[in-house]
């Protein structure tokens, strides 16, 4: 078979085999990651990473090598976690930029877009170190430029040949892997996508890396290497995604940062800004980034937490290396994909059911189709996940975390949380802490977010989940429709009620109270009068001093109300964290098109 150019559909196909692959490799990379600390993720972080591609990938039925190139880059960037997967997303921007324009490929334009790739991943980093990925990726683009052959086939393997040489040889250049005895695991992860790309196109069964120290029988080699105080002066690997036009440009934030930490990587595209930096002013950093443009996430991990964490599994004698907590939820938690993807959390999809088609939340259907569904007269109900979907969860929760903290939807409003307790009482052998939110939607997916920056700043999971239910008893939900079908399906209002309220325009203001019961806050006259009502009711509800608050604005298909609520938000709590999002398929539901709420969450 010989294959003489790349197009957009080939180029897609290679791409999420590859992703695949490394995500099926994440225990065998957090295991020998060492460097620049051994903190153990680096498998999470490339795993993460790589399944963001993927998704972004998936659907994308363009067949232009250019249009693939740069959703596969957007989608790296809006997923990448830690050093490499933010240097893998340099290097997709790279080859994006090298392919503008193309709509498929020969060898030696392939060849050129690699050449690219490296060189701006190199540009754009302030110390490249070589002995990791961006050795790999550099020889790689260096062995296409020189082999002069026409053939796709022959080229990728030739490639792969030169990754897996390069690689045998990271020990040699860098002390910290050879006094460990293993490799780079970034370069491993990276070599990994690309046996994941090349075993898909030659349709052979996946190939692993062979004949290359990688660690010994007794437990992770992180945990064999100290942490280094000595050279890594800071202890928080910070992360945020921020949007918006007019940003600085990425010298000028390097330039703002760079006395804040190191480690620093910064990408910069179109509307799009992320950033990595090791520091010990998280909040600092944080604070700068918010006023660039709209912090969508954020993420600050305690690396010292990780590394005591991958230490006891080593003394325990265990081959897992992992973080001390991680998230699962529910999709009723209705938090964005760029938060989730942030944090690392596992969502396990709640169903909703058209007559007899069960579609799984968030994965089978999206908001927007929902809605557009309901407002053609389609009926819905809701379903809990089985608990085989809880089990299947805690167990992919479990390889990144040394307890999984679940946050379900409030057992008053749902069977979800008995759902997820008999899926932990059949699983012994991981250790599983639920919260009940007493809540959904917005204020379900903040109390999830608290719990993951409070996990990641390396507080223990009792105290984490102390601290939840003290949040929780300072936080609601207030909610009003458009429609009261809905909520007469679910026995919520009597048709007397319905008949009155669509005569004199009444609307209700209903809240979710800190027992998680929905209850009726006020009606209001006229629907113009609704959002300064529940203006009114958060400023009554809010502590007057409190400082550290969360704002989440749902709404089911009415994205015109969030600008408005944001600024009266904004009115009142300047400094204030805002997430806005469409309802998730499992509520709207329950409150139809039209509804649109306020959750509050406050944290001081």
């Amino acid at each position: 078979m010989r294959i003489a150019h790349l197009d957009g559909e080939r180029l897609r196909r290679v791409l999420v085999a590859g992703c695949l692959y490394v995500q099926e490799r994440r225990g065998e990379l957090n295991r020998i990651n060492v460097f620049p600390v051994p903190d153990g993720d680096t498998g999470t972080n490339l795993a993460l990473t790589a399944a963001a591609i993927a998704d972004g990938l998936r659907d994308a039925g363009e067949r232009s090598v250019a249009v693939i190139a740069r959703r596969a880059a957007d989608s790296a960037i809006l997923g990448a976690r830690g050093n490499c997967g933010m240097i893998l997303s340099h290097f997709l921007l790279g080859f994006a930029d090298g392919v503008r324009g193309a709509a498929r490929l020969d060898a030696a334009t392939f060849a050129s877009a690699l050449d690219a790739a490296s060189r701006h991943v190199y540009a754009s980093l302030e110390n490249p170190v070589e002995g990791t990925i961006l050795t790999v990726m550099r020889e790689v683009a260096e062995a296409a430029r020189s082999t002069g052959t026409a053939d796709f086939i022959e080229l990728v393997e030739l490639l792969l040949e030169r990754a897996r040489e390069t690689l045998a040889r990271t020990p040699d250049l860098l002390p910290v892997l050879r006094a460990a005895g293993v490799v780079d695991a970034g370069a491993m992860g990276f070599v990994h996508l690309l046996e994941g790309a090349v075993a898909y196109a030659l349709g052979d069964p996946f190939v692993t890396v062979e004949n290359v120290p990688v660690f010994d029988e007794v437990g992770a080699a992180a945990a064999r290497v100290a942490f280094p105080v000595a050279s890594e002066r800071f202890r928080y690997c910070t992360e945020a995604l921020v949007r918006g036009a007019g940003m600085p440009a990425a010298d000028e934030i390097r330039a703002v940062l760079r006395e804040r930490g190191d480690s620093m990587i910064v990408i910069r595209s179109a509307d799009l800004l992320k950033v990595h930096i090791h520091t010990d002013e998280p909040d600092d950093v944080i604070g700068y980034l918010k006023g660039v443009g709209h912090l969508v996430a954020h993420k600050a991990e305690d690396m010292a937490a990780q590394h005591a964490t991958i230490e006891r599994a080593a003394g325990a004698h265990m081959q897992l290396a992992r973080r001390p907590i991680s998230i699962l939820v529910d999709s009723a938690c209705n938090l964005p994909d760029e938060i989730i993807r942030a944090h690392g959390m596992v969502v396990v999809p709640m169903l909703v059911v058209f007559g007899s088609q069960a579609l799984r939340d968030g994965v089978d259907v999206d908001a927007d189709t929902f809605v557009e569904r309901l407002r053609a007269g389609e009926k819905a109900t809701t379903s809990q996940p089985a608990p085989a979907s809880f089990i299947e969860g805690f167990r992919r929760a479990a390889r990144d975390g040394e307890t999984v903290l679940a946050v379900m939807v409030g057992s008053t409003l749902s069977g979800t949380f008995a759902s997820a307790e008999a899926a932990a009482r059949q699983l012994d052998d991981i250790t599983i802490r639920l919260f009940d939110s007493r809540a959904a939607g917005l204020l379900e997916g903040m109390l999830a977010l608290r719990a993951a920056e409070l996990a990641e700043a390396g507080m223990a999971p009792d105290a984490v989940v102390a601290e939840l239910e003290r949040i929780r008893a300072r936080s609601g939900t207030l909610l009003t429709v458009e429609r009261f079908d809905n909520l007469l399906a679910s026995g919520r209002v009597g048709r007397g009620e319905v008949m009155i309220a669509g005569l004199l325009d009444i609307r209700p203001i209903l809240s979710l109270d800190t027992d998680g019961r929905v209850g009726r806050l006020a009606t209001v006259r006229g629907s113009r009068n609704v959002r300064k009502a529940v203006i009114e009711a958060l400023v009554a509800a809010v502590p007057a001093q409190a400082r550290a608050v969360r704002f989440g604005i749902m709404h089911v298909g009415r994205p015109s109300i969030v600008g408005g609520l944001m600024s009266d938000l904004r009115s009142h709590w300047s400094d204030a964290e805002i997430l806005a999002a469409p309802c998730t398929p499992t509520l709207a539901t329950h409150v139809g098109p039209g509804a649109w709420g306020v959750a509050w969450q406050v944290e001081d």
